[in-house]
């Protein structure tokens, strides 16, 4: 028979054990080993079995062993140690408040989907993932944030395998009093809740559930309310689930919904309001809106409001393809706000235009989430230096006549939190070797001198650890495997082979992500006589643990899975391969700290940062990578390997796969293994060892969410929230009328002649624009130009210089500001001077160029105004020196 409801008993603690609730419901114990160790005291199998959640083991403890918890006292103070540990961690200074004065009282951050802990299933991927960590960096920091999230009651869906290996997904429902959560109430015990506006005089309800991670209030909201009609009940039900108009409204409860969250929360518990507003990619990028709206309210116009919006907003992109930013309809976008729906003060006009591709190649009929999110946000970046650079190609038509490397994108390289993503016997071994605290600090805060007391670790010791590792991993392989043919219907008389499923002293190559067809999950299969030989060889054999989700729409994904999943069944080899279901954070810790090869093989640059193999070499594991996101920024021949790309104009797909997939054999067969199974000083594979060594050294500090928190504390969120402060009402209305102002002059804008006083001599029989000139010369330039309704104070004239490539275009260029030499003539032309140093040899060039200049602007693209000569404009609009 099926319950026609359901609801959660909790259990009664005796009062001695009251901070244990806390300590549950505090999702610090998911990266804090002392407070796990204590629950699994509590009663180490139901921990076990309650896949160590403290919230499910609490639940099912049983009333006579809490009695007896309740007068040990050797518990009771090992409870009250790591209580009064919990209270200082939330309540003392840390790094952030050692900082000079000036940063933000508060930032709100906002993502689609957090990745915590496995208790708390509200991720898919290494978006959530890397959101999570954030949010745990910044605990650790003392930075004060406030997450902004949804909670989904079927989360991302559980994954099994078939017979025949094809992916099944099942989503199962979460009940939030079930989790480590706490409904957020009103003064009057009711809960809270936020409410948006549905055409056709319906709303979207939600209630605003909170997770506590450390010092971070992560807000969830969650529309499975009572006061919604059954459709909107169901706008939380499913991560990246329904079609198009499910995802809009859940992108709006994210964003517009998520503000009100932060407001209501603010109002109930006295937390400072969010200075800066932190859209972690477009999905939340609606919150921009409901800010004008804020302000409008208040008394300032839209454009005004969209000045100050825009000063405190960052905006960090995620994905390196068109195709992984959400568009929508203009129809449907326009149908949801206005007269009748959400923010009707708003112009719907506006508003559209926002998140209109306005530039070569965009669909004039679709809304862009990401496009939105870049014109809401001052300060925008990718999550590694070449996603910077690809994200800046990718946008440039937003900023037209700038060449991309202009283009104000700037990028902060992703990091993991080492503590959640560190073995424990890793740290015992640092604790050991420097001290428990000093480790700590190494591992959040950073800075490479917590990191060279490695190099003194013993070899034997180094070796013993990462033994020690593969074969916890070999165990939970065995565990994992056996389950996922009971799934699927294996029965246990045909399974005694997975007893012999991978060896610990075999060289264990680890592959574990999302299964888009860029991250090439099959790769490894192109020759698979040569894979074979690998796996099998007699003297230096490897082996290969596998794991990833194909998304539920992605069949060609779910193909690739099952490609690689019956090549792994071969009774040849299923004791070298095996591919695991269900990839998570719980699968994750396990595969990270026991392989000692983490692959990744991308088609470059389609990985825009890429942490798993940042979270493996923190247990001394060695990346073998293709140079994409953060190995391409970061990889040393010292500490791991790269594997060559084919990514020519003229290879096919095919071909480039091939290419690829022979140098990544080669790599195996004549460096990696070779490397692993060579014996040096006593008996040890020293070479190997250093190379371990040098991953925790040189790689440690910096892959760490530490560093990267701090790096956005600084290079961003400082600077955003001074933006904020210096645009007070007043200041927000001038900037916008001089935006509007000079975007109305800017046609009248020109640059009429340009000289050099100090002339180079023509080189012979070239053309006219092109002259030879010394080292060290420097040229008088002098440019008229013509500025129309603007003054000097409007503009910035830059003489711009670098070397030239064949096509007479500068790189790597210099801009020197020139100054006007007094007063406008008789035609109101201006005439401006400066001096342009020859500081490089070889091929040079320079132009001259008029941007606008305000004091408040972030980057002098910020309008996407640019004027430069025409040419026959003087000297053939500039001069090339060669």
């Amino acid at each position: 028979m099926k319950a026609i409801r359901r609801f959660t008993v909790r259990p009664v603690l005796p009062e001695p054990l009251r901070p244990l609730s806390e300590l549950a419901r505090n999702l610090r114990w998911s990266w804090h080993a002392e407070t796990r160790d204590l629950f699994q005291s509590v009663e180490p199998e139901r921990w076990a079995s309650s896949g160590g959640d403290p919230v499910r083991l609490l639940g099912g403890v049983s009333p006579a062993r809490l009695a007896e918890l309740a007068e040990d006292r050797r518990f009771l103070r090992r409870l009250t140690a790591v209580a009064d540990d919990l209270h200082d961690y939330v309540t003392g200074d840390r790094w952030y408040q050692d900082r000079p004065e000036g940063l933000p009282a508060a930032v709100a951050y906002f993502s689609p989907e957090f990745g915590v802990t496995a208790a708390l299933p509200q991720y898919s991927g290494g978006l959530g993932i890397l959101a999570g960590d954030h949010l745990k960096a910044a605990s650790d920091l003392g930075v004060p944030l406030i997450g902004v999230g949804l909670l989904y009651r079927h989360g991302y869906f559980r994954q099994t395998l078939s017979r025949d290996g094809w992916q099944q997904e099942h989503y199962p429902v979460l009940d939030p009093n079930e989790l480590p959560l706490t409904p957020l109430k009103e003064a009057d015990g009711t809960s809270a809740q936020v409410s948006l506006a549905l055409p056709g005089g319906k709303a979207l309800r939600a209630r605003i559930w909170v997770a506590q991670v450390g010092r971070i209030p992560l807000l969830m909201l969650d529309s499975d309310v009572e006061e919604n009609d059954l459709g909107e009940r169901g706008v939380t039900d499913r991560l990246y689930g329904g079609g198009s108009e499910h995802r809009l409204l859940q992108e709006m409860l994210l964003g517009i919904g998520g503000v009100r969250a932060v407001r209501t929360y603010c109002r109930l518990t006295g937390h400072p309001d969010p200075e800066v507003f932190h859209t972690n990619e477009g999905h939340a990028g609606f919150l921009g809106l409901e800010r004008i709206a804020e302000l409008c309210d208040r008394g300032l116009d839209f454009d005004a409001g969209l000045e100050s919006v825009r000063a405190g907003t960052v905006f960090t992109t995620h994905t390196p393809v068109p195709a992984g930013i959400d568009r929508f309809d203009r129809e449907l976008v326009a149908r949801h706000f206005g007269p009748g729906a959400e923010l009707p003060g708003i112009d719907v006009e506006r508003i559209l235009r926002l998140g209109m591709e306005t530039y070569p190649g965009g669909e004039p009929n679709l809304f862009n989430m990401a496009v939105m999110g870049l014109r809401l946000a001052q300060r925008a970046n990718g999550v590694s230096l070449l996603h910077g650079a690809v994200s800046r190609e990718m946008f440039a038509g937003l900023w037209p006549g700038f060449d991309p490397e202009e283009v104000p994108i700037t990028s902060v390289t992703n990091g993991v939190h080492a503590p959640t993503w560190v073995a424990p016997e890793v740290f015992r071994l640092g604790a050991r070797q420097v001290g428990a605290h000093r480790t700590e600090d190494a591992l959040t805060t950073g800075g490479s001198e917590r990191w060279d007391a490695v190099a003194d670790i013993p070899d034997q010791d180094i070796w013993d650890l990462r033994r020690d590792l593969r074969e916890q991993l070999v165990t939970e392989v065995r565990d994992r495997l056996r389950a996922s043919w009971r799934q699927r219907g294996a029965g246990m008389a045909e399974l005694g082979w997975i007893d012999g499923v991978l060896d610990p002293d075999v060289l264990t190559i680890g592959f574990a992500r999302r299964v888009p067809s860029y991250k090439r999950l099959t790769l490894m299969l192109r020759d698979r006589d040569r894979l074979m030989d690998l796996l099998l060889h007699p003297e230096r054999p490897v082996q290969i643990v596998v794991a990833g989700k194909a998304h539920p729409a992605d069949d060609g994904g779910k193909r690739l899975i099952q490609e690689l999943v019956r090549f792994a069944d071969d009774p040849r080899v299923r004791h070298r391969i095996v591919f695991l279901p269900d990839y998570g954070m719980a699968m994750a810790q396990k595969l990270y700290h026991g392989c000692d090869v983490w692959l990744n093989n991308p088609l470059r640059p389609l990985e825009a940062c890429g942490t798993s193999g940042m979270k493996a070499a923190l247990n001394g594991c060695l990346n073998l990578s293709v140079l994409d996101g953060w190995w391409d920024e970061w990889y040393q021949p010292d500490f791991g390997w790269a594997i060559p790309t084919a990514d020519g104009a003229g290879y096919d797909p095919d071909h480039r796969d091939d290419v690829e997939a022979a140098a990544l054999y080669d790599l195996l067969e004549q460096r990696v293994a070779p490397r692993f199974y060579e014996s040096g000083r006593d008996g040890l594979p020293d070479r190997w060892i250093e190379m371990v060594r040098q991953t925790l050294t040189l790689l440690g500090p910096k892959v760490l969410a530490g560093r990267m928190v701090r790096e956005y504390v600084e290079r961003l969120y400082a600077p955003a929230a001074h933006a904020h402060r210096a645009l007070d009402p007043d200041a927000a209305r001038e900037l916008a009328e001089w935006k509007a102002r000079v975007r109305g002059a800017w046609h009248e804008v020109t640059v009429d002649h340009v000289e050099t006083s100090s002339p180079v001599a023509e080189r012979a029989g070239g053309p006219p624009s092109t002259a030879t000139a010394e080292l060290g010369t420097t040229l008088g330039l002098r440019v008229r130009v013509g500025l129309g309704g603007l003054g000097p104070d409007d503009v910035e004239v830059q003489a711009v210089s670098g070397r030239v490539d064949e096509e007479d275009r500068i790189a790597d260029a210099d801009a020197v500001p020139l100054k006007p030499a007094g007063a406008p003539d008789p035609d109101g032309r201006w005439v401006y001077e400066g001096p342009l140093s020859l500081d490089r040899t070889g091929p040079y060039g320079y132009t001259v160029r008029i941007l606008p200049a305000h004091p408040l602007l972030a980057s002098p693209a910020e309008l996407g105004l640019v004027t430069v000569p025409s040419e026959g404009t003087g000297e053939g609009a500039g001069v090339l020196l060669r």
